[in-house]
């Protein structure tokens, strides 16, 4: 059985731009189906798996996933003449009816919701594919199945708490013998999530995008300047529901697409809107972000909490955009609520794609049970393709290649432990948000001047958001505060430093204490971990500071061609595409 499975809603943002033109840029990302992804699953099991703008160089895009696709097949040595079927992470068909109310909402299901949709854009970039065989799967059911099936346990609870997805924002699944149970469901107009995007919009980020830019912020404030405020705006109810009646203050067509009267209630009750550009962030800001930060744990732990107890469920598993706040899974990892908690890495919408193909091979044959590894499942590229790549920068670099991987290291190694920045190609790329080892940026964590300088050299970011460190599983304890054997393998949970050690480690040490760590096991990731090795030797630590490589407003880089180009573009000291050591020409 090979199923593809893809994410996004490619007209979704065009349509809005159509519709109602003169908006600011920014809240055209107030809109559904991003991050559109492929995946391919074979007899149960996810063979590639990457996201469309790692191809197309369009952050978040949500376009027919093409190149993705094309890409999952090579991998595999098939073509799309051997596929079973395509799974896609949204089903509007049961709401039709719903959106035929005005001409508006009819003409927004039409071109953007509707299977018809889809299936033009199958004909077009994947003609004679036969369009029985496409299917569309819950975004919900989507998100669950990502996160149960790569649980690795016979049963569990499953949470998916997002923005939205077709009309809810919320559910609640008990799964038991690969089966999912719906037990709960909550609608987009209770949803914390987008709550959550609406301050961040607010404070004068980018809605679903830039979520994580507060979690970044919320330590620096004090949460009781506005906890009354947002106390008020979500109740929590016995049943373990939300209820945020400001989100129901839209009524018109207008105020519900952009969400005006909330955005209004906003205004009145937090502080002036920000406007990036013009305005700077400041303690006002950090405290909205601090009690908004606050506030979401409370929801969360308050959902979980609840049906944990009403279906004594021990393991819990979480998908959705939500679970992407790092600070709010720490939290409930210390909590005790669980025995296990597990947090599918893609939790975000690009994991619908693998979610939509898992689930539709789930109901055709039995789908191994094991925990998702680290999701090292895009391409790699072999040293013929980099040596053409590094061909096409004659004059502008000068290289060497080192004899085997153990010296690759060792040189890493030296020049991190002296404090230069190095860039990291090797390997699969990583499929989601995070860059665990494949393709990143890596520096010592023990110079306290390195976040200031990566800021200035490459990122171009907010200085208050931190950088996160990448420690080797049998090492982590020694630093942070967890226990022995704990594994933290996506870069998905915020952690403690422990006290001893954060004068040890001021780049990856945020201003409460905190860092958002990433264990690093031989089984994980073999080649990082022994470049994690060889740093100890140098430094007497198994860690870096790891960052994506990447400059502000692009996709991590994908092909060595990228990584030269994004090399030379940014005052990145030193680059390592697989055992290619790269230096500017005359450094």
């Amino acid at each position: 059985m090979k199923v593809i499975g893809i994410s996004g809603l490619e007209n979704s943002v065009p349509f809005k731009k159509a519709t109602w033109p003169g908006l600011e840029e920014r809240e055209y990302r107030i809109a559904q189906g991003m991050d559109a992804a492929a995946a391919l699953v074979i007899d149960g099991k996810l063979v590639a798996a990457a996201e469309q703008e790692r191809f197309s160089r369009k952050k978040h895009t949500g376009n027919f996933p093409i190149d993705a696709i094309q890409f999952c097949l090579r991998e595999a040595g098939i073509s799309i003449e051997d596929v079973d079927e395509i799974a896609h992470g949204f089903d509007y068909r049961p709401y039709r009816e719903l959106y035929s109310k005005d001409e508006t909402s009819a003409a927004l299901y039409e071109k953007v919701f509707s299977h018809e949709a889809l299936l033009a854009q199958v004909r077009r970039d994947l003609p004679g594919f036969a369009e029985q065989k496409i299917f569309p799967v819950t975004h919900h059911l989507a998100h669950a199945a990502s996160a149960a099936f790569t649980s690795g346990w016979d049963e569990c609870l499953v949470i998916v708490n997002d923005a939205m997805g077709e009309m809810e924002s919320l559910s609640v699944y008990d799964f038991h013998d690969g089966q999912l149970e719906k037990i709960f469901s909550l609608g987009a107009n209770d949803s914390i999530g987008i709550l959550y995007s609406l301050v961040t919009l607010h404070l004068g980020f980018d809605f679903n995008s830039d979520e994580y830019k507060i979690m970044g912020l919320a330590p620096y404030g004090d949460p009781s300047r506005f906890r009354k405020v947002f106390e008020e705006a979500v109740e929590l109810r016995d049943d373990g529901s939300i209820r945020i009646p400001i989100l129901k203050l839209n009524r018109t067509r207008e105020e519900r697409e952009n969400y005006l009267a909330s955005r209004a209630w906003l205004d009145e009750h937090l502080v002036k809107r920000r406007l990036p550009g013009v305005h700077s962030v400041n303690s006002i800001h950090e405290d909205v972000a601090a009690a908004l930060q606050q506030c979401i744990e409370r929801a969360i732990m308050h959902v979980c909490e609840h049906f944990g107890q009403a279906t004594g469920l021990r393991r819990l598993a979480l998908a959705g955009g939500v679970a992407l706040n790092c600070t709010a899974n720490g939290k409930l990892f210390r909590s005790r609520l669980f025995d296990e908690v597990y947090v599918q890495p893609v939790a975000g919408d690009d994991g619908t794609a693998f979610g939509a193909a898992i689930y539709r091979s789930s109901l055709q044959q039995q789908v191994p049970k094991q925990r998702f590894p680290a999701p090292l499942f895009g391409p790699k590229y072999s040293q013929s393709d980099v040596e053409a790549a590094l061909r096409k920068f004659d004059g502008k670099i000068q290289y060497k290649r080192f004899d085997s991987f153990a010296d690759t290291c060792a040189c890493a190694a030296r020049l991190i432990a002296d404090g230069r920045v190095i860039a990291w190609l090797r390997g699969r790329m990583e499929y989601g948000p995070r860059a665990l080892g494949n393709r990143s940026i890596l520096a010592n964590p023990g110079h306290p001047e390195m976040r200031d300088r990566i800021n200035a050299m490459v990122k171009k970011r907010e200085a208050f958001r931190p950088f996160a460190p990448a420690c080797s599983f049998e090492e982590a304890h020694r630093w942070f505060e967890i226990e022995p054997g704990t594994q933290l393998p996506y870069m998905i949970s915020v952690v403690y430093v422990r006290p001893e050690s954060r004068a040890q480690l001021p780049a990856i040490t945020h201003v409460n204490g905190s860092a958002r760590l990433q264990t690093v096991s031989q089984t994980d990731n073999p080649d990082f971990h022994t470049l994690l090795q060889a740093v100890g030797e140098t430094t007497g630590r198994q860690m870096v500071l790891n960052t994506s490589f990447n400059v502000k407003g692009q996709p991590i880089v994908n092909t060595p061609e990228e990584a030269i180009e994004t090399f030379l573009g940014t005052g990145i000291e030193f680059l390592f595409l697989e055992d290619f050591y790269v230096t500017r020409s005359g450094d």
